[in-house]
């Protein structure tokens, strides 16, 4: 074996030719380890479609480094001789190739990095651990934004991301004249049969070798691999890409926080596993949707909120974690404690719409923001559920659930467990919202219309429960002064209704009864 210069050592969600750590790689002189290990594996219990889709990107990915002359140390899962951790592996492979020096690009997750930093006093070798450069804004350079702000807003630092990058920018005005065109993207959908499909990748025979292990190895974990379809090599996820601007875009803004039970994916991207793992260049993608609403395929409304969403609350919550782990994950402003409910590793459930976003999401292993959003995560902070626990029940049914986009997004956005630090209000709401973007109230055996009792809808009493309940820390909310003004109106019996009400759901929710 010829003597190797660099280990290069790349994880699973850093599959990109750009990679900083195979700057300046010399196929002739440096080897790249890469390792399924079970410590990753299992320290949530994630979906079994998210390991298969990452375990087979990954050994797709060793492939297209080997095409270009690099000798790859791969570790599966079920070698032998895996030691089960990075740090071991690295070891391991250290003892045996004698490199002469460790390069690795930064970790996206601090559990992951803070291992990486104690590598230079375990492994006795130089360790260079650089900056992942795939992101617009440094975490570094986040931090210097955020410093002296009495608000994190994220619009504000959406702009500087505009003009840093100067998408959709005339000089130094945004195109259209606005910034964010978030009022013109709120509006419900119809079914469709006419509605174009997204695209689907049959696994090859790489990838059937890496269902196979995942059902094996993980066989209680949620979901099934059997209708596996995702895009795991670059020229397929480019494919997606180039679907969803041709088919998707045009329509994707004004129906973009809209739900049907029929369709869980509407005109959504389903392009967030691919950019979160490195297969797709999220500034490319950006470029793409830009060139799309000048050459007049696509509206603006579309495209503007299409780059928010990557160049905005993308790189906006990724600044967000480190800006604040570790520690953010115990956050807790309401001290909850309620336990996750069955239901949510089942769907079993008679509340229509958290039973469809459930079932959507094991059998997909994806949601699109508004479901995780304002059904599971509304219905999550209204009923009192543990933050941490949610946080971890997120991180595990999604595939493009990492910790670094997940955690702040539960933590901050959806549950509101860090008091506000990065929302300006809790994203509570009745029944009357899910009712207005979705179809789901129509089939459910609670009736929306009906605010309390046994066939009121549980989202109706719970959301005043849990204005009454919270109105010590709440009350001095501006953004709800209108909501608890209009609670200190209704009268002493009305009030007490509400409160029985949410009171008998949660009573059942505790003693395990279907609700």
């Amino acid at each position: 074996m010829k003597p190797t210069r660099n280990l290069i050592f790349i994880l699973g969600d850093q599959l990109s030719l750009s990679l900083s750590s195979l700057k300046g790689a010399d196929p002739t002189q440096d080897m790249i380890l890469m390792c399924e290990v079970v410590e990753e594996a299992t320290y949530v219990e994630h979906h079994k479609l998210k390991l298969a889709f990452l375990f087979s990107a990954m050994r797709h990915f060793a492939d297209e480094m080997r095409a270009k002359g690099f000798c790859v140390r791969y570790v599966r899962l079920d070698d032998r001789d895996n030691s089960g951790s990075f740090t071991t592996e690295l070891l391991r492979a250290i003892a045996e190739t004698s490199p002469r020096s460790i390069i690795v690009t930064e970790a996206a997750e601090w559990r992951v990095l803070s291992a990486m930093e104690d590598w230079q006093g375990s492994v006795k070798l130089p360790v260079e651990v650089r900056q992942d450069t795939r992101f617009i804004c440094s975490t570094t350079e986040f931090k210097a934004w955020a410093k002296d702000r009495k608000a994190l807003t994220m619009e504000y630092f959406y702009r500087d991301m505009r003009r840093k990058t100067g998408l959709l920018m005339n000089g130094d005005h945004p195109e259209g004249g606005r910034w964010n065109f978030d009022s013109e993207n709120r509006k419900p959908a119809k079914p469709d049969l006419f509605r174009p499909k997204h695209h689907v990748f049959p696994p090859d025979a790489a990838t059937q070798e890496v269902l196979a292990l995942v059902e094996r190895t993980f066989p209680n974990n949620m979901g099934s691999t059997e209708n596996f379809s995702f895009a795991v090599t670059r020229t397929d996820a480019e494919k997606a890409a180039d679907g969803f601007i041709r088919d998707f875009l045009p329509n994707f803004g004004e129906t973009q926080d809209a739900m049907l039970a029929e369709e869980p994916f509407l005109n959504h991207a389903l392009l967030s596993f691919y950019i979160n793992v490195g297969l797709l260049d999220p500034l490319a993608l950006c470029r793409a949707a830009e060139r799309a609403y000048f050459e007049g395929h696509a509206p603006l409304n579309a495209v503007e909120a299409f780059i928010r969403q990557i160049i905005g609350w993308r790189e906006y919550i990724r600044g967000i974690y480190w800006l604040k782990m570790p520690g953010y994950e115990t956050s807790n402003f309401f001290a909850a404690s309620r336990p996750l409910p069955d239901f949510f590793w089942s769907g079993e459930t008679d509340m229509a719409c958290m039973s469809t976003v459930i079932k959507h999401t094991i059998t997909h292993a994806y949601a699109h923001h508004i479901q995780r959003l304002m059904v599971v995560g509304n219905f999550s902070m209204l009923a009192g559920l543990d933050p941490y626990a949610v946080h971890r029940w997120y991180l595990e049914v999604y595939a493009d659930a990492y910790e670094w986009v997940e955690l702040p997004n539960v933590i901050g956005m959806s549950q509101f467990a860090d008091g506000g630090f990065m929302a300006s209000k809790p994203y509570a709401a009745g029944g009357a919202y899910i009712s207005r973007m979705s179809n789901y109230c129509e089939s459910c055996r609670y009736d929306v219309s009906q605010k309390t009792g046994e066939k009121a809808c549980p989202f109706n009493a719970l959301y005043w429960d849990f204005l009454a309940r919270n109105a010590e820390s709440l009350s001095g909310n501006h953004r709800l002064a209108q909501m608890y003004a209009s609670w200190r109106r209704m009268s002493a019996g009305t009030q007490q209704a509400y409160r029985s009400s949410a009171s008998a759901f949660l009573g059942k929710l505790d003693d395990g009864s279907r609700v």
